[in-house]
């Protein structure tokens, strides 16, 4: 039985680049590959220890980061290294794992601590730990909220890449402040490489990360400001019922 990885004196990030290899893609008209994303040369590169990538619904950015947790050795539906897959039955259709297959990647040195969490799954990987271990905290003794914020502090301090699919859909708005601070430790600890897909403008002015839009025309480097996010929610906080009465009349 091969022992534990033994932490790596170097900073976050780890993995450096991730790029498809258009030699390994089986069906170009299949299902992820079909992405306006793919069809152009697909490269995606890592110098901060925080990337967090925004973009419309449909756009690709969880079956980027499914994939890339597959990279990592991770349960591309949710999970980490060295635990089963759980029961995903409810979650929507996973390609990571197919993805993967004709994905490269950098790393400088790999590193496959860490946790890949997707809302939509967490109840189904809590309930696992749960059941396999008879240690103290109880996950799913909590709100979806709170679960996840006292789950992700049980691991943030240890060395790993942690990928996180939209986390603000278990969040409130005074959760996603929690959040943040949770992002401030792990990106002062120095050890953890985060990578995040969000619709959360607060998130995304987290100030140590670089942020990219994923359109159909590929990455760009962005700021929160220019994102439309940022520009719907600030309409919406200037004038809520006048938003909302524009938006119902159209």
């Amino acid at each position: 039985m091969r022992g534990r990885q033994r932490d790596i004196r170097l900073p976050a990030p780890y993995l450096r680049r991730v790029w498809l290899d258009r030699a390994l893609v089986p069906d170009w008209e299949a299902y992820p590959y079909c992405l306006p994303i793919f069809s152009e040369e697909f490269d995606l590169s890592f110098d901060t220890a925080i990337t967090i990538i925004v973009g419309e619904n449909g756009t690709g950015k969880s079956t980027i980061l499914e994939g890339i947790a597959a990279l990592a050795g991770y349960d591309d539906a949710g999970g980490g290294k060295g635990y089963r897959p759980v029961d995903h039955s409810n979650a929507r259709e996973i390609m990571g794992g197919e993805l993967s297959a004709a994905l490269r990647a950098g790393w400088v040195p790999k590193i496959t601590n860490g946790w890949f969490f997707r809302a939509e799954t967490f109840f189904s990987v809590a309930r696992y730990l749960d059941e396999v271990s008879n240690m103290p905290p109880d996950f799913l003794s909590y709100s979806h909220g709170e679960g996840f914020l006292r789950f992700f502090q049980e691991r943030c301090q240890k060395q790993g890449i942690f990928i996180f699919d939209e986390p603000e859909s278990a969040l409130s708005p005074a959760r996603q402040m929690e959040f943040l601070k949770l992002l401030h430790r792990m990106d002062s600890a120095g050890n953890c490489q985060v990578i995040m897909a969000t619709h959360s403008p607060m998130l995304m002015a987290y100030p140590n990360a670089r942020l990219l839009r994923l359109t159909k025309y590929g990455l760009e480097p962005v700021t929160v400001e220019e994102t439309d996010h940022y520009r719907v929610m600030r309409e919406f906080c200037a004038d809520p019922r006048g938003f909302v009465e524009a938006t119902l009349a159209e």
